[in-house]
């Protein structure tokens, strides 16, 4: 397995490219956010420092300059809802084997039904325990420390940016957004995208909630008992091998630490796999924030508890504007289950009880839909967005984007 990923590694210089900046591009450049500010910026053996302003000054740090210290590719992700202290990574540190670890914020983002992992890091060490490509390229670097963010190149066509290279972190109306600076390979099977830890405030992060390990020349697995019995019992220790070669290291528990205005609605969300793409939810979690009641149209549903005063809200609106009918409860196709996205090990919105699917049989991912224009109005004001309005879209579903509290 080392000698696959280092072959990866290898080859990755054919995927990195670096987006456009915000100042200083017109939108017909900034479409594709993949395009070279210079023709020198794109070539992944560069060292030489970027002199451009940096793109986001409110969430800019100081340049990281040239990069120091051994290359060495993440072998172990430790991940926990709380932040780790000083003690617990000194210690893990000092375990025989460990060559080096990295301390970062870790969190999911809810994008379009898609949850993305971001990361918030010291761009200056971090890149170490990144893809030899992306680590050596300085300009992707130096737009991390700029306020930018750099993602995993496969997700350059999944993402609804805007004609100007932004993006929207959540789904939420007020989520931030950040500009892309660079498609980069980030550590496989931990992180898909970037910013540096000025963000973590902005976003709502949990400092220091995640460490990197590399392991040089000693198994992963035989640390694996080491770092739990110091990282403690809430704490994920993930084999970065078994996430890439299957997408999900399936032999622990799995942590989720979603960010944004209705991540109350979740907060730490800890799970183990099951087969046929189900998961187990913390038997707690689930108690405190999933309930079934009954709503109008619809009677009795699954939902997260905090869903339920905005939802009976919007349906109470659809009756009393007499549009009962164009909701049908036998094309109703639920809210809270919890599996991964078809196809993928991704969680949606439905594994947290925010989402929910209406009229199905009519209204079929990548099409229009047949769903009621006003009934998706009302839902709009009662705090949901529509998969309708998606890039790839998804009529049938509406998934919680802000709190509103019904009075």
């Amino acid at each position: 397995m080392r000698g696959r990923r280092a072959l990866v590694a290898f080859a990755l210089p054919t995927v990195l490219t670096l987006a456009a900046a915000c100042t200083g591009t017109n939108a017909e450049e900034a479409q594709d956010p993949a395009t070279p500010r210079t023709s020198s910026a794109a070539d992944p053996s560069s060292t030489t420092s970027s002199t451009a302003a940096a793109a986001d000054p409110e969430h800019a740090v100081a340049p990281p300059g040239p990069r120091k210290g051994a290359l060495g590719l993440a072998d172990v992700l430790v991940y926990t809802g709380d932040s780790l202290s000083d003690r617990t990574v000194s210690a893990i540190r000092r375990l025989d084997g460990v060559q080096d670890v990295e301390t970062l914020a870790l969190a999911q983002v809810p994008i379009e039904n898609k949850v993305i992992t971001v990361a918030a890091v010291d761009p200056s060490t971090y890149r170490n325990f990144t893809p030899a490509a992306s680590a050596e390229t300085q300009e992707v670097w130096d737009r991390v420390a700029g306020g930018e963010l750099a993602i995993s190149p496969e997700l350059k066509r999944k993402l609804p940016l805007d004609d100007q290279g932004y993006l929207r972190l959540g789904s939420e109306k007020d989520a931030s957004v950040v500009h892309i600076g660079a498609f980069a390979p980030q550590v496989e099977g931990a992180v898909d995208a970037v910013v540096n830890d000025s963000w973590i405030p902005t976003l709502d992060m949990q400092p220091r909630n995640a460490l990197l390990v590399t392991t040089g020349q000693t198994a992963p697995i035989s640390l694996r008992k080491p770092i739990m019995r110091l990282a403690g019992k809430g704490a994920s220790v993930q084999m970065l091998d078994a996430v890439a070669r299957y997408g999900l290291d399936t032999s622990v528990q799995q942590t989720a630490f979603l960010v944004g205005t209705v991540a109350d609605a979740v907060g730490t969300f800890n799970y183990t796999v099951l087969g046929g793409g189900r998961i187990a939810p913390d038997p707690a979690w689930v108690s405190s924030h999933i309930a079934t009641e009954s709503v109008p149209i619809l009677g009795s549903v699954t939902c997260n508890t905090l869903i339920f005063p905005q939802l009976r809200a919007a349906l109470e609106e659809v009756v009393q504007r007499g549009l009962a009918d164009r909701i049908h409860p036998g094309e109703y196709a639920g809210c809270y289950y919890p599996r991964f996205i078809a196809g993928t090990t991704s969680l949606s919105n439905h594994s947290f009880g925010l989402a929910l699917d209406l009229n199905v049989p009519g209204n079929q991912r990548g099409t229009a839909g047949e769903m009621d224009r006003t009934v998706v109005s009302i839902f709009k004001e009662w705090g949901f967005a529509w998969g309708g309005d998606w890039h790839y879209t998804d009529p049938m579903h509406f998934e919680m984007n802000a709190l509103v509290n019904p009075r």
